[in-house]
Formats: C-alpha cells, structure tokens, sequence
C-alpha cells in the first residue's frame, strides 16, 4: 500500500499541476511563511475514481518549505475553490492545507450520493496524505454543514491519520431531528437538491442542461406547490442521482437503514477516539443533532469532547443578529479561523496554550444564554434581546429543574393539570392553506426560508403570508400561554412537548412552537412573539421512529414532540408561549391527511384535530429550568 500510493503521488506531480505563490494574510497569530499552492491534483480513490484536490504549502522565498508538517483537510461538496482564503491563513502559519471537491462534485469524478462514500472516500484521501513527503503522519478537519458531515463521516471510518476533527453545524443522524423530524421531512433538503443539482453537478458541466436545472431552480416556489415529487415528472430527471435520493428520502419517513449512513446515535462505538471540538446554534438546522452528539460522544471516547453553542443560525458564527433580534457584539466569533488554530495548535503540534485553559476552551461545554437584553430598537431595527457566555461542566445541565407547563381549557398555560374531566380543543387543518414557517432552525432555505429569531407576524418578507398580521390570529393555530411572569425564569436544555391528541384523519401532524411573548413597549407597540424553538410529530411514527402506524379516527393517542434545544430567559413580565398546529411550511413537508404512502398522495383532505388537557390526559411543555 505504501508504495501504491508514493507511486500515485509522484505521477501527480509529473502531471505539472499548478505552483503559484500567493500573499499570506490573516487572523490570530500571525503569518510567519509565505505559501505555496498546487492545484488540481487528481487523487485516486479505491475504485479508479479521482477527486480534484489543491494542496496549500508554507513557503519560503518562493518555493516550499522542506521538512514534514501536519495537515488540516477540508473535504466539501461546494467547491474547493471558495478554501483559497482560509488556505492561504493555515499554510501561512505552518499547515498544509488540502481542500477536495467530493466524488461527483464540481472538478472530481464520479457520480455523487449523499454521504454515503465519505467514509470510504476520505479514508483513501487520508492513505494519500499520510504518504506525501511534506505529511508528518497526522491531521486535523474543519468545516462548516456537509463538509463537516465528512468529517463524521471519517471519524466513524477511523481514517488512518485523523487526529481531531472540529465539526461546525455539522449533517448527522439523517433520521433524528435532521433530514427526517419525527417522521416529517425537512424540505430545505428539498430545497438543497433544488439548487445543487444545477451547480457543482457532473450534469451542469453541459451548459444546455445547466441552464435547464437553473431554471428549474428559479421556480422554486411554483413547483413547492405541485409536491409531492415524481421521478421524471421535473427537469430534475436530467440530474439523476439528485432525483433518484430526494425521491427515496421523500418516501422514507422510517428511521431504518436508508437513514442510518454515518449516524453518530446508533453507532457511536465507530467513532475514532480522537479530540472532537462540536460547533453548533441554537437557531441552526443541526443544533438537536450537535448537543445529541456531545452527549452520546462525551460518554463513547476519551476524546476530550467540547461543545460550543451560540445564538446562531446555520454557519453564521461570526454574525451577532440573526432574524429580527441582535443578541449583542459578544454573541459573535470575529475570529472564526484564529480559535481553530489554538485548537490545531494545541492537538496537532503539542503546543500548551489555551486549549483546556481559557475560553472558549476552559471547560467541556460553553453555552450563550439568551435573553438578558432590554428589548430595545437597535440602530438596525432589530429587537435587542441579548445575552451572555456561561461555561458549563457537562450537557444537559446537572442542575436543571424539568417542569411542567400544563395547557388549560382557557388557553392558558399554568404549573397545575387542569381540574377538569372533559376538556379539548379542536381545530381544522387544512393542507391548502398551510401555517407559514417564520424562522426556527433552518438551513439551505435560499428564497423559501427565514432562518433565526423572527416575531411570529406575517409581512411581505414572507412570500406564503404577506400580509402583516400575527400567526396567532389564525383559527388554526391553538395559544396557550401564561400569564405575565412575576421573575426571570431560565430555560436552558432539551425541550418536550406531551400532548394528547386525536384526528378525523387516519393521520396527520401536529406541531409545537415555543415562543417568548414581549409586552407592548414603546419601540414595539404591538410586542414582539420571538420564536425560541419548534418541532413536529407524523401521527403515524408516535409509536416509533422506525415503524408506521396509522390511527383510528377519533381514538386518542398520546404524542411527543421534540423541540430544539435553546437556553434562553424569559424575563419578568413576559409570557412563556406554546402555539400548536399541524403545519410549518415550507419548513416541513405537508401531511395530506389521507394515510397514503409518503410522497406518493394523489389528494389531499382537511382535517379536524384535537387536543385534549384535562384531568386523565394532562397535555403539557417541559421545561429544563435552571435555578437563578
């Protein structure tokens, strides 16, 4: 093996790929090399296929330093290209930077899948780049989304070589509270197929069907209204293995084996022992995903495992508002690539630094707890809603305090059940006339989805409700709330929604919105309904993630909806909030309510659904409150 690939390496180099010297610049400590770059190196995986990567090398007096270094790999789906900068910034301070495209993806060859061959894939990337002369046998990962999947991905294969990783709003766990909620699919994956299947693909190297696939891309809207998706019914067809995955992940709602590729949940025991720094948001589409891997990896490898989560939406760490709401300058990163270096400093060149000492490394967990703001206007016109830094010992927090907010017959929220031995409330839900999504966890939502802290109102900025009245006013959507709080109260941890329920239909889904009710002020004189967290539930998996069940009209089931996690205060003389519904569009796909197959529904039909809160069925939000 070793000489297979010192062979490759050296026909690579007679190819003549491109050496140019490039200006150093950056962050952190600073620069101390010039830097040297290959580009276009074809490396060759197990099968024949190569994947298109450059190879950013520190230099001195305009050729590369000799001597064997360690390495920092960032292996993504969304061209190499756009690593020039932050290659530039780790050569220049004594790394080999090697970015690659994925199999399939922009200049590599091959047909891209989701996922599925970056284990294999970066474990042949990992046998090539121990073996080079300039490697010092170990390296390290970075990367934001899908390339920090690849990391999971070669952490899970033990790829020869890797010695930390540091994933950042990173794909995991497809069938928990990720591409799959619950049984519901998240369409910003939808969204995701949409627009990459018309740039970066092996298709779109043809610029007639790359034009078609922009169109098809442009039309967004036009074709959410004409799901569910039929394979060779859309120009996506020209896109194969784009179809053929978004059509399987449509009609897989079980969490089974089409899910299970590179799940951290049910196959921590694969993970490499190995430092793992997890960098997530509690706006961001993996945040559910990024504490459920700390707290599983925390207990699976020595590690050390970290995990860091800040107010953010998806790989926007460096951002402080996000939404309608700033959260304060302290809430942003302003050096994204300088606080991995400590960390690459640290585990790769056995430097004694920060790392264990001082933040954002002083202890395993480091959380932003929302919510300490005045509620003022900004400058911007976003609502300051503030926040702090707290550095914790572990996640969820030892300390936390579940308890129960019981839904009453009034709509109100309170701390006891209700009294009553009958008590429900019915509403219609209508797949045509669906409840909009403002905000929440989202990524990949380009044109269809808001992401971050919104108020709960429509207005032009929502292309399916423009007009600006608050979702609370529709008949569809059931507010229960409490009333004005007498003291701070501190939300912080995983949340759950219990709620007993039946349907007209044989299924259908309900959702849950967690919601921080701002009082009238003079700034925002009709308040402010900040979105905090939501989640759903497909009727059909109550029982099960892994199994279908349809119900039985008019029986009663009880259900449990899994919010995202938050930390936030809701401060005296505000309102604790739970809308509940059965829609969330176009975050999640539509349930047609007529029990057919997933993605497979000719019709649609309006569905009557109840929630019962009395007595024997005591409907409830539990809250992980921290004592203050």
């Amino acid at each position: 093996m070793r000489y297979h690939w010192v062979s490759c390496a050296r026909r690579i180099a007679a190819l003549g790929a491109l050496l140019m010297l490039l200006p150093a610049a950056g962050l952190g400590r600073e620069a101390e090399y010039e830097v040297a770059v290959e580009t276009e190196v074809m490396v060759p995986m197990r099968d024949g296929v190569r994947l298109a990567t450059d190879i950013y090398r520190p230099a001195k007096d305009g050729a590369p330093i000799a001597g064997r270094l360690p390495a920092i790999l960032a292996r993504l789906p969304y061209n190499k290209d756009g690593q020039k900068s932050i290659g530039r910034y780790y050569a220049a301070r004594g790394y080999v930077f090697v970015a690659q495209d994925t199999r399939g993806r922009y200049k590599s060859e091959g047909v891209w899948h989701m996922l599925s061959d970056d284990g294999p894939d970066g474990c042949d990337t990992a046998a090539w780049l121990i073996e080079q002369p300039w490697s010092d046998g170990k390296f390290g990962m970075m990367g934001t989304s899908y390339f920090g999947g690849t990391q999971h991905a070669m952490a899970m294969a033990k790829a020869p070589g890797l010695a930390t990783v540091i994933p950042v709003d990173a794909m995991s766990n497809l069938g928990y509270q990720s591409m799959r909620n619950a049984g519901a699919f998240e369409l910003r994956f939808w969204n995701w197929i949409m627009l990459n299947a018309g740039r970066g693909s092996r298709q779109s190297r043809e610029p007639a069907t790359a034009a078609m696939l922009r169109q098809m891309s442009d039309q967004r809207k036009a074709y959410l209204a004409n799901l569910p998706l039929r394979p060779g019914m859309t120009p996506l067809k020209f896109a194969p293995e784009y179809e053929q995955w978004l059509v399987a992940g449509m009609k897989h709602g079980a969490n089974g084996e089409f899910w299970k590729v590179n799940s951290i949940l049910d196959y921590p025991e694969l993970y490499k022992d190995i430092p793992v720094y997890l960098v997530g948001g509690w706006y961001d589409s993996w945040g559910g995903n990024t504490t459920a891997n700390y707290m599983v990896l925390s207990k699976t490898i020595n590690g050390p495992v970290y995990l860091i989560m800040g107010p953010w939406i998806h790989g926007a760490q460096s951002g402080s508002a996000h939404g309608q709401v700033s959260f304060g300058k302290d809430a942003a990163i302003s050096d994204h690539l300088g606080w991995r270096l400590e960390w690459f400093d640290h585990w790769l060149k056995g430097r004694d630094n920060a790392v264990g000492r001082d933040a954002p490394f002083a202890t395993p967990v480091r959380i932003f707890v929302m919510g300490s703001g005045d509620g003022h206007k900004t400058d911007e016109g976003k609502l300051f809603h503030g926040g702090a830094w707290r550095e914790e010992k572990e996640w969820p927090l030892a300390r936390t305090r579940y308890t129960e907010l019981y839904l009453q017959p009034n709509g109100k929220l309170a701390a006891a059940a209700s009294a009553a031995d009958q008590a429900s409330t019915r509403f219609q839900f209508d797949p045509r006339n669906p409840v909009p999504t403002i905000g929440g966890c989202i990524s990949s939502g380009n044109d269809i989805l808001l992401a971050g802290a919104w108020d709960q109102r429509g207005g032009p900025h929502i292309w399916n409700f423009p007009e600006p009245i608050p979702l609370s006013a529709r008949n569809d959507i059931l507010v229960f709330q409490t009333e004005p709080l007498e003291e701070d109260i501190e939300v912080t941890g995983e949340i759950t929604v219990k709620l007993w329920i039946s349907s007209s239909a044989p299924d259908t889904d309900f959702t849950a919105k967690l919601i921080d009710v701002y009082p009238a002020s003079a700034d925002f004189p009709g308040g402010f309904d900040l979105l905090i967290g939501d989640g759903i539930i497909r009727a059909r998996f109550r029982e099960s993630l892994s199994t279908e069940k349809l119900m039985q009209p008019g029986e009663v089931y009880p259900v449990t909806i899994k919010l995202y996690p938050t930390s936030n205060i809701f401060k005296k003389g505000h309102r604790i909030r739970l809308d509940v519904s059965s829609s969330n569009f176009p975050r999640f796909d539509l349930n047609p309510n007529t029990g057919e197959p997933l993605n497979d529904n000719r019709r649609v039909q309006t569905a009557v659904n109840t929630v019962h809160h009395d007595r024997q069925r005591p409907s409830h939000i539990l809250l992980p409150v921290i004592p203050r």
